[in-house]
């Protein structure tokens, strides 16, 4: 098994043999995105893999030190910290589901432990590298309707913060439009545990949204089931299709959440108070927002050792 350069391995291509019951696992995680459901599944194939080439073919054969060696066996092949962290997540949150439905007598998982996480800050665009994004020269043999989505996906991904798995799964149906009716001034989103918030549209990103909407219909099937953002082939956008969308813009290797993070970061320096913050981004816990203000306040720092004579 080999380790991608950004520190999230590729998951094995083989299947468990034992009576792992993988399938029910995840037909268990129902307030969970397809996206999530795939990575906790395959976190938890390839722990089975990893298991029974050991011998141990079945769950109920899972003890404290068997999983104890599989976390050092991750640490021996330096898998990143965060990569391992999500590895017990998915472990344990599948240990838990066998015990609660009977399968184990007792969780296995309880005293299991990850090791911390490097306290990595998100990235933020800078002015130059966000406006490139934001506002780069059409392409002359670029399709009008691709350009016009385009400039929707990214003015949504900036302007309210939403996931790239939020705004793949938008509908026309959560656009909300305002006083006049035909103008778009805010979306409903689906987060995390199927949680629903409304987040603002700013008028760059209103325009942009109903001059989408406009060809909309000529590019997306009918079949999508409302799908707001369609791709080359009419299906609903995916999130590869949001990556393949920056790095045709971008002059710089972007991930698609630095602009959720330069969101954050932009309303924080702008004044913004770090719950409604926490609202617009749909955080449970406004420690996860947190980290927002530790990059402002690095920016600050540079700002004032810049221009500061003493600093």
């Amino acid at each position: 098994m080999t380790r991608a350069a950004d520190g999230v391995e590729p998951q094995t291509s083989h299947e468990p043999e034992g009576g792992w019951r993988l399938q029910s696992f995840a037909t268990s995680l129902t307030a969970s995105s397809p996206h999530t459901v795939a990575a906790y599944v395959g976190d938890v194939r390839d722990f089975a893999v990893w298991a029974e080439r050991g011998g141990v073919v079945d769950p109920v054969a899972v003890d404290r030190v068997l999983l104890r060696r599989w976390v050092a066996f991750l640490a021996q092949r330096r898998f990143a910290k965060r990569s391992v962290a999500r590895k017990v997540s998915a472990v344990r949150k599948y240990f838990r589901w066998l015990h609660r439905t009977g399968v184990v007598a007792a969780d296995p998982t309880v005293s299991l432990r990850a090791p911390a996480g490097e306290a990595r800050l998100p990235r933020v665009l800078a002015g130059a590298e966000l406006d490139h994004l934001l506002d780069a020269p059409a392409a002359e043999d670029e399709p009008h309707w691709r350009r016009l989505r385009d400039d929707a996906v990214l003015e949504i991904l900036y302007g309210s913060g939403t996931r790239v798995s939020e705004l793949c799964s938008l509908d026309v149906a959560h656009v909300r439009s305002g006083r006049h009716g035909d103008v778009p001034d805010a979306l409903t989103v689906w987060g995390k545990g199927s949680k629903q918030r409304v987040v603002p549209l700013s008028q760059v990103a209103a325009d942009a949204v109903r001059a989408w909407l406009a060809v909309r219909a000529e590019v997306v099937s009918p079949d999508e089931g409302g799908a707001l953002f369609g791709n080359e082939r009419g299906r609903r956008l995916t999130p590869r299709d949001v990556r393949r969308i920056i790095d045709r813009r971008s002059s710089s290797p972007t991930h698609p959440h630095a602009l959720r993070h330069t969101f954050a970061t932009h309303l924080l320096d702008g004044g913004a108070d770090l719950r409604v913050v926490q609202e617009f981004l749909g955080h449970a816990d406004v420690a996860t927002t947190q980290r927002y203000t530790h990059v402002s306040n690095e920016r600050l720092r540079s700002v004032y050792a810049e221009a500061h004579p003493r600093a």
